[in-house]
């Protein structure tokens, strides 16, 4: 409670510079994330054979795909703002670490879904990265062939860490409050602690 006390974990009122689009990135990414995460755990209690052969299957499969399509945009878009707002800055720089594992997971993960697709597409990038691997000399620890490891390491393994690396990031977030603009004056009463709410209010 002292780190974290419950005006910081839902705060009523944010500063005027949130308003900017590029703060909408990031909840867009965690959105995409729900849906992602939901979808998947459809397609997994299912299989592969229901989401390539029924009607619903193949409309929860595009549901899960055009939503990592979704996260990766965003969280791309995020990226690249928070990076030239210098975002590791007022402490802040476990935040971007955070933000930065969870960008690279996530492309681990895409991966393994991809190859989860069982179609001649996956399986020939399956093999093709099984060669690449063999000779970085992991192969044996990871194996890209083998759809039962692909399977575990998609849905439990790698979502598991993605989701606690998001979770982490947001209540540092929280912790630290989002990342002035640049060009926002350290003298800003939205940027002191303990500003009176009517600076609050008429920054809304």
């Amino acid at each position: 409670m002292r780190h974290l006390p419950a005006d910081k974990l839902l705060p009523e009122d944010q500063p005027g510079y949130v308003a900017s689009w590029i703060y909408v990135f990031g909840m867009g990414a965690i959105v995409s994330l729900v849906f992602i995460l939901a979808s998947g755990v459809i397609l997994g209690l299912n299989g592969p054979a229901w989401y390539h052969l029924s009607d619903l299957g193949h409309f929860v499969n595009s549901v899960h795909l055009w939503s990592v399509e979704l996260f990766f945009m965003t969280m791309v878009v995020h990226l690249w703002g928070k990076y030239w707002m210098a975002a590791w800055r007022g402490g802040r720089t476990l935040t971007w670490i955070t933000g930065m594992g969870a960008f690279l997971v996530s492309i681990v993960t895409a991966f393994t879904g991809y190859l989860l697709q069982t179609n001649f597409d996956s399986q020939w990038i399956a093999f093709e990265g099984k060669d690449a691997l063999n000779a970085a000399g992991i192969g044996a620890w990871f194996n890209v062939a083998n759809l039962g490891q692909i399977f575990m390491f998609h849905i439990i393994l790698l979502p598991l860490a993605v989701g606690a690396v998001v979770a982490l990031h947001v209540v540092l977030v929280r912790m630290h409050g989002v990342v002035p603009p640049l060009e926002a004056a350290d003298t800003d009463a939205q940027l002191q602690p303990g500003a009176d709410t009517d600076a609050g209010e008429a920054g809304r």
